[in-house]
């Protein structure tokens, strides 16, 4: 494993191997940086994916695959948002304040955590392409500023221009009998900024899943997960290649 304050790479990146991406995976909060809020809060979807990390640590633990994990909360930095927009740096999520942002040094903090995990993905891209990325996230069954709309899928594929991914790996994930929603719970036509970045304007092979935390809270299910993702992923590369 190597470490920065900002990523984590878990196993040995390989040529034509299996990458995880998973920039909300942590829920850590430097020292020196306080986010103003309630500490339970640090163990909601406000501030981690659940069961993201644990899945792609897993999934890492297979010969040629590696993990590439955010290591700072997307409260601190939100590596999945461009530098312009608010939501790197959050004032407000799902309807609670993080007082411990407003008025801060954005520059100072983008620079700290966004620019590096950024540029180190881009660089481990570059230098050890894989076969295929698995850009993994997770999503909560409802949001709390909008209770009464449940989100039925059990995982869902997004994309922006390059749809392959998606398509190969929707049939062989509802061969499992789960309920796959099509740029569902969002759209990856709007939270794309990792995949536009290092993907999409590469022309570089990936698979974006959001899958609902309910299922992967637990070791049983994430190691059910990660089984499951590292044979649909073998898969669609295959298909891809």
């Amino acid at each position: 494993m190597s470490e920065h304050e900002a990523y984590r790479i878990i196993g040995t990146p390989r040529f034509g191997g299996l990458l995880v991406a998973a920039d909300h995976a942590s829920n850590r909060v430097p020292d020196d940086i306080a986010l103003g809020i309630d500490p339970a809060l640090m163990h909601e979807h406000i501030a981690i994916d659940i069961g993201v990390g644990p899945i792609a640590e897993m999934m890492a633990e297979r010969a040629g695959t590696a993990a590439f994990l955010g290591n700072v909360s997307r409260l601190v930095a939100d590596t999945n948002r461009v530098e312009t927009d608010p939501a790197a740096i959050p004032e407000m999520s799902d309807g609670r304040a993080i007082p411990g942002n407003i008025g801060i040094d954005r520059e100072a903090r983008l620079a700290r955590f966004h620019r590096p995990y950024n540029q180190a993905l881009d660089s481990l891209l570059a230098t050890t392409p894989p076969m295929l990325t698995l850009v993994l996230h997770s999503y909560t069954p409802r949001l709390a500023t909008d209770p009464d709309a449940a989100r039925p899928w059990h995982c869902g594929l997004l994309y922006d221009d390059d749809d392959r991914g998606a398509v190969l790996a929707r049939p062989l994930l509802e061969a499992d009998g789960l309920l796959v929603g099509d740029q569902m719970p969002y759209s990856g036509k709007v939270y794309n900024a990792v995949i536009r970045r290092h993907f999409e304007s590469e022309g570089r092979p990936y698979l974006y899943l959001e899958v609902r935390q309910d299922l992967v809270a637990t070791p049983a299910q994430q190691r059910e997960w990660a089984d499951r993702l590292a044979r649909v992923c073998n898969e669609v590369a295959l298909r891809l290649s």
